[in-house]
């Protein structure tokens, strides 16, 4: 088997943030890679410095110190517009608290990304409703959130990230707010959206069972990596 592109590169990455006279270390150094088509799970407790990380990799918050390269690109050197256009060009995000627009409907929550794309009108609202679809809202898609579960509203959340296509997709606490039985179909809209077109995903958790969703574990304490590993199950269906 042919060796896998990295698409994501961290080199010694530290994050320091001062507290009144104090400097509190959330990230203490990490390095690691992540291949295209990983499903890679950053997994720790509350204040591990998982959530720091994502968003570092992300280009939401500045590193102190250290390079994170996607596709060969230092997003560490870009300036605010630079990772303005990267992200919209490269980037889905998935959050915790759905963050969607509760004056639209779900259909127009989706074509969001699109429209900073400058996709045509026409085409957006095809590209949302089969998308829509795919996540099982087919009877949903004129629905506001305030008139849709917590499950519906990260299915919609899923289907904005993933209607563009983009290359990874960031995933932070993603079922943080569900059900159990809600979150084993969440996850698994997730695995196979992305394994379809080969996308790759960077998901922050604290839950040790949702670790099995994932090709690649990263573990984090203390702002350090204490263990990097091969998921067990991500080959078989969950």
């Amino acid at each position: 088997m042919s060796e896998k592109e990295v698409i994501i590169d961290v080199q010694d990455a530290k994050k320091i943030y001062k507290v009144g006279q104090e400097r509190v270390t959330a990230l203490d150094g990490v390095s690691f890679t992540i291949s295209k088509g990983d499903f890679c799970c950053l997994l720790g407790s509350s204040g591990s410095g998982k959530s720091t990380l994502l968003n570092i990799m992300a280009g939401i918050e500045k590193i102190t110190s250290g390079h994170v390269y996607i596709k060969g690109k230092d997003i560490t050197k870009m300036g605010e517009n630079q990772l303005a256009k990267f992200r919209q060009k490269y980037l889905g995000f998935v959050f915790q608290a759905y963050n969607l627009i509760n004056s639209m409907t779900a259909t127009e929550n989706v074509e969001m990304p699109m429209i900073f794309k400058e996709v045509p009108k026409r085409k957006r609202a095809k590209l949302a409703k089969e998308m829509l679809e795919r996540v099982g809202l087919k009877e949903r898609l004129k629905h506001k959130p305030t008139q849709m579960s917590g499950g519906q509203q990260q299915r919609v959340g899923i289907a904005r990230a993933f209607v563009s296509k983009p290359e990874v997709v960031f995933a932070d606490e993603p079922t943080g707010n569900l059900d159990s039985k809600t979150t084993k179909e969440i996850m698994n809209i997730i695995k196979k959206m992305a394994r379809e077109s080969n996308q790759t995903i960077v998901m922050v958790t604290h839950d040790q069972s949702l670790a099995k969703y994932a090709s690649k574990i990263i573990e984090i304490h203390d702002g350090k990596i204490m263990e990097i590993k091969q998921g067990e199950d991500y080959y078989e269906e969950v």
